[in-house]
């Protein structure tokens, strides 16, 4: 193995998240609350963290209804969020529901996080679950 190999090896190892996403639930039923937290530890500057839903095969949407215990009513795919509204929270905490029906057993849906600077992609994480009919 080549110098320049082992140093990727390196690299990826030592790789850190710098926003992650967690949701509670791996597989949840139609209507159902979807538990999740994004973890944010980027000592950057930022403009922005954007959650985005999307189920496959489908143009059907999680709604996002909760977020840090507030009540909302958002009802698109992708939401973001201003640094300046998180304040010096490195956390959030958000509940999503979704009305999809999977024509199988079931669907298989992802949610991205992303932090934003300056309209560039900085970091971002992913987590998967099924919708299940």
């Amino acid at each position: 193995m080549d110098g320049f190999n082992i140093f990727i090896k390196v690299h990826k190892r030592r790789e850190i998240k710098h926003i992650l996403i967690t949701i509670l639930q791996h597989e949840i039923f139609s209507s159902q609350e979807l538990r999740g937290t994004i973890n944010i530890s980027y000592p950057g500057r930022f403009d922005s963290i954007v959650i985005n839903s999307q189920i496959e095969n489908s143009s059907d949407i999680f709604n996002f209804t909760f977020i840090n215990g507030k009540k909302i009513s958002y009802p698109y795919a992708r939401m973001s969020i201003w640094k300046d509204d998180l304040g010096n929270r490195k956390d959030l905490e958000f509940i999503a529901v979704t009305k999809h029906l999977p024509l199988g057993d079931y669907s298989n849906a992802k949610f991205r996080v992303t932090i934003i600077q300056e309209h560039k992609e900085i970091a971002s994480d992913i987590a998967y679950i099924k919708i299940l009919k």
